[in-house]
């Protein structure tokens, strides 16, 4: 709210009714050693222009960089129009549609939401979202386990060429409760996982296998073999997926023989602007026969008395409506406002719209490589195809290019060195649908000049006497 009309003599006579005196015996409750005390480093009060002044004038010092970072957030167009009628008071004030008769917007577009993703997925049965694509991860692996009847494991399989934001989340939320993660290395000249390095838990009981598609490096795993194999052994699959890559691939509800048994993933490709890291949404899909371990919550479409149609919450197995103890998670949510986003904007791009985004993504991904490759010393780490990004090898060390080039106002891409040190200096970049090509002309000349600068620095001419 950014107005509060309310004059001291107001807070007093709503304070007279509450039977208070002092706004903070409404707080009387909480230990006086878990009170933040006083604020020393906030510093005093400024006049509303002069908060506006200093507001646009750190707006001004970020810039507008081109982004050519990915890594599981992406710059993409967004309608005006999705925004325009998400900040509506209806649904950008509307809380959980709990009574339907008051609802049945909200509730409309959860369903068709869930039919967007059931049709993106191919499979039976999505949730109304996620907090996040890392948290629905951590879903799913609960989920799968639960689920997994052929036995009592509680050991998944985990690529290290999934998102390592993902798997540490994961790891954070299973972890605690006795589910154990097994990492499983990736090929090191194609970046994917292999039917070789899963051989060794052939034996071994455990309950899932995750399989990213696009993996984190961008390559494409080869996910039919990769299915039939876990699923042959007993186990269930968990897909992690882009939305906006399924346009183009395989969905997971046909992969292998008979498809993987969930699928998840992030939304935020799907109408939310990169908010500095969010809020976003999770999606969660399953196969019917799973779709009682699915937590969160489904809306449905049904008949009134007089036939016609409406729609209501249908499953709700969450600890809000039932015992803690059975219920399917303790932590899920569901992202209302950015899944009215992302419904809004999957209806403006139909599958026709989505389809185009996704090959100007990677027609542009391949564009930016080949460019970046065009500078000695950069080439591409992996040599499988690859979808929405690409791993780089530099010739100089990443973090101190990416400084140089975030100096002339180019996001040149994530720093691969932190979560895989082996790689040597490389960068993942990326190349969505708002790049044009004298963005990536633009890009590849600076990076040019840089890795030169960088080269003569380090190898200074011999002076001749």
């Amino acid at each position: 709210m950014p107005f509060i009309p309310h004059t001291p003599d107001q807070v007093a006579a709503m304070l007279a009714v509450i039977g208070v005196e002092a706004i903070d015996d409404l707080f009387d409750e909480i230990p006086a050693d878990l009170r933040a005390g006083e604020l020393k480093g906030i510093p005093a009060a400024l006049p509303e222009m002069e908060v506006g002044r200093l507001m646009a004038a750190r707006a001004r010092a970020d810039g507008q960089p081109l982004c050519f970072i990915g890594a599981g957030a992406y710059d993409h167009h967004i309608p005006a129009v999705v925004w325009q009628l998400v900040a509506r008071g209806e649904l950008y004030s509307a809380y959980t549609p709990y009574q339907a008769e008051a609802s049945q917007g909200t509730l409309q577009i959860l369903y068709e939401f869930q039919s967007m993703m059931t049709a993106l997925t191919a499979l039976d049965v999505s949730n109304a979202s996620l907090y996040d694509g890392a948290s629905a991860l951590a879903e799913a692996i609960l989920m799968a386990v639960r689920a997994n009847r052929h036995g009592k494991a509680r050991r998944v399989l985990v690529p290290r060429g999934l998102h390592p934001r993902y798997r540490a989340v994961a790891r954070a939320i299973v972890g605690q409760q006795d589910i154990e993660l097994v990492e499983v290395p990736f090929d090191p000249a194609g970046g994917h996982l292999t039917l070789e390095a899963l051989a060794p838990f052939a034996a071994e009981p455990f309950a899932a296998l995750v399989i990213p598609q696009p993996n984190f490096f961008g390559v494409l795993e080869e996910v039919d073999l990769l299915t039939d194999w876990a699923q042959a052994q007993g186990a269930l699959v968990i897909g992690v997926v882009n939305p906006v890559a399924l346009a183009l691939l395989s969905p997971p509800g046909a992969w292998g023989q008979a498809g993987a048994d969930i699928a998840c993933g992030e939304a935020q490709p799907l109408g939310m602007p990169l908010a500095s890291g969010g809020p976003y949404a999770g999606f969660l899909c399953c196969k019917e026969a799973l779709m009682r371990q699915l937590p969160g919550r489904i809306a449905g479409r049904t008949l009134d008395l007089e036939g016609k149609p409406g729609f209501t919450l249908t499953l709700q197995a969450r600890e809000q409506h039932i015992r803690r103890s059975r219920a399917t998670s303790n932590i899920c949510t569901n992202q209302g406002l950015l899944v009215s986003a992302a419904t809004i904007h999957l209806a403006l791009l139909g599958a026709e719209g989505l389809e185009r985004v996704a090959a100007a993504c990677h027609a542009n991904t391949l564009r930016l490589s080949a460019s970046l490759c065009a500078t000695p010393g950069v080439e591409p780490i992996f040599d499988r195809p690859c979808f929405h990004e690409q791993a780089l090898r530099l010739p100089a060390p990443a973090a101190d290019v990416l400084r140089s080039l975030a100096a002339h106002n180019i996001l040149g891409g994530y720093d691969l060195g932190t979560d895989y040190p082996e790689l040597g200096p490389a960068i993942l970049v990326c190349a969505t649908e708002l790049r044009a090509e004298e963005d990536i002309a633009a890009y590849a000349t600076k990076l040019a000049r840089v890795i030169a600068t960088r080269t003569q620095a380090r190898c200074p001419v011999e002076p001749k006497f």
